[in-house]
């Protein structure tokens, strides 16, 4: 691991699933670790499990995102590792989806993002230092599923975010870059039932699917000083699901 010790570091969704992974590999790693989430009692679960830190935070409220680094700054005398990572990805088919299904994806997913790097800003530029990693997926920039029209259009929306924003900060000594997730075993995706799991689990070829882990190992790397020259960049960590041309491509587990 990389060594992020005397690092501050905030997981925003970092109470379960690829959040919770992400925080396990930044506190691992050496970084006082501050799990940010709606949800501030699976936060402060989660957060005495790891020996960091929790607090509340509605990516979707401005004020809330304002007090949230308030607070850290208060309390940590400061931060320079943001990971955006709070998100959701609720299945609808496209004939069923509503604005207001559609709105709620984007408030989290983009926005929220938007509102969570904006306001780090002004600390991490005058620390003139900074990491800043988003979580987003293969599903939108790379790959389709039916029922996820409006999770992939969010989650396509948070690429072009981080490439532009990362050449406004890049001047400011701050890297933003973006990991994406495959199919990772989750609560969230147990929630999809065996089948999808299974079906999943074939387009792998490595037979497997990701932990949060997997995850939270190739954050930590893009919050690392040694990773200062990557910027813009996204990271796909996919057990190599987007390489086979067809299904038959993917070779059989040995015996």
């Amino acid at each position: 691991m990389f060594d992020l010790t005397d690092h501050v570091a905030i997981v925003t969704g970092g109470a379960s699933g690829i959040g919770r992974g992400i925080a396990a590999s930044l506190s691992e790693a050496g970084a006082s670790v501050i799990i940010a989430d709606v949800n501030l009692e699976h936060a402060t679960a989660t957060a005495k499990e790891l020996g960091a830190s929790a607090i509340h935070v509605d990516v979707t409220d401005r004020t809330s995102v304002q007090e949230m680094y308030r607070h850290v700054v208060a309390t940590h005398g400061g931060f320079d590792i943001v990971c955006s990572n709070a998100g959701v990805f609720p299945n609808c088919p496209l004939a069923e989806m509503t604005d207001e299904q559609w709105e709620a994806m984007f408030a989290i997913n983009t926005h929220g993002t938007f509102k969570v790097v904006q306001e780090a800003l002004p600390y991490l530029q005058e620390r003139r230092y900074g990491r800043i990693v988003i979580t987003t997926s293969i599903t939108g920039s790379h790959t389709g599923f039916p029922g996820w029209a409006h999770y992939g259009a969010s989650k396509s929306a948070q690429q072009g975010f981080m490439r532009s924003a990362a050449l406004e900060v890049a001047r400011d000594g701050i890297t933003i870059n973006s990991v994406l997730p495959g199919n990772i075993l989750t609560e969230g995706l147990k929630a999809q039932g065996q089948e999808y799991l299974d079906q999943m689990t074939r387009s792998v070829p490595l037979h497997r699917l990701g932990t949060p882990r997997d995850i939270g190992n190739a954050a930590a790397f893009l919050a690392s000083e040694e990773a200062g020259f990557i910027t813009g960049q996204t990271l796909i960590i996919d057990g190599g699901q987007l390489l086979p041309e067809t299904p038959e491509a993917i070779l059989p587990p040995r015996d």
